[in-house]
């Protein structure tokens, strides 16, 4: 009967997406207050901090770095593509597929202009924020493709997607949260990601905490599984990984700005048993 329900749930989800609106949602989450270059407590930057010193600090390397539920955005692959020779982008949405696409072929008529978070990125990285034209065509080169995904599915990916080892690295962005049901749904997607990975890559993980819902678009009210710290980290230990760091943030006042109720975010360093 359990399973029965979390299927039910897991079509209802898929139902509620059908209605995500990809330029809504940038600008709702991607712009001022919560993508405030110049202020340190913005979450945008936050993010951005986290993901680079996890991509810097010379344990996570590899050939090829996968991107589970990349929804319409590039930020999270923004270091990484420094350290990996390849990239795979993934959505469950055509929509956000096409989205990616747009930006990938250079060809205008983007939800949002990427240009600050690249100058931003540079800056972490030492470099002038003036490279970040270098840093647009690296990651234009080394994306390879933008694949759909399921991860509620046992084989979240088409067969032939990855090589036969795995992939080095998995980066995964309010994505697991955001698409499942429950929590036994969120903890299932995990170990449904982790067979994508190779024994001892890393998982890097960011997502919200104690949300119950978001807007994907005018009207389109989205729910989420309300996380705390501990259900992560239980998750996590469930589905065979080993937690490297657990990072918190907690949002301010401003950047609670209505477009959901998440009250704070999660960032984690993994490595699959």
């Amino acid at each position: 009967m359990e399973i029965k329900g979390t299927e039910n749930g897991i079509a209802a989800m898929a139902a509620c997406y059908q209605r995500f609106d990809p330029a809504a949602y940038l600008q709702y989450n991607y712009t001022p207050p919560r993508a405030d270059f110049e202020r340190k407590d913005s979450i945008v930057p936050w993010k951005l901090a986290c993901l680079h010193r996890a991509f810097t600090e010379g344990d996570v390397s590899g050939e090829l770095l996968v991107d589970i539920g990349s929804g319409p955005t590039l930020y999270q692959v923004l270091s990484g593509c420094e350290v990996f020779k390849e990239v795979l982008l993934t959505d469950y949405l055509e929509v956000n597929r096409q989205e990616l696409r747009r930006w990938l072929q250079d060809e205008g008529g983007c939800g949002l202009d990427w240009t600050p978070y690249l100058q931003h990125v540079c800056k972490l990285e030492g470099r002038r924020p003036s490279a970040w034209t270098e840093k647009a065509a690296k990651l234009r080169h080394v994306i390879t493709d933008i694949l759909p995904i399921d991860v509620h599915s046992a084989q979240p990916l088409a067969p032939d997607a990855l090589p036969s080892a795995g992939a080095d690295c998995l980066v995964s962005c309010f994505c697991l949260e955001s698409v499942s049901p429950d929590l036994a749904a969120f903890t299932k997607a995990l170990g449904h990601i982790r067979k994508l990975l190779r024994p001892g890559g890393h998982l890097l993980l960011i997502g919200a905490l104690g949300e119950s819902y978001y807007f994907g678009g005018p009207g389109v009210k989205i729910p989420v599984v309300p996380l705390n710290e501990a259900q992560v980290c239980a998750s996590l230990n469930e589905s065979g990984y080993n937690l490297i760091r657990l990072e918190v943030y907690t949002l301010p006042q401003d950047m609670r700005v209505g477009v959901d109720d998440v009250s704070g975010v999660f960032f984690v360093k993994a490595k699959k048993e």
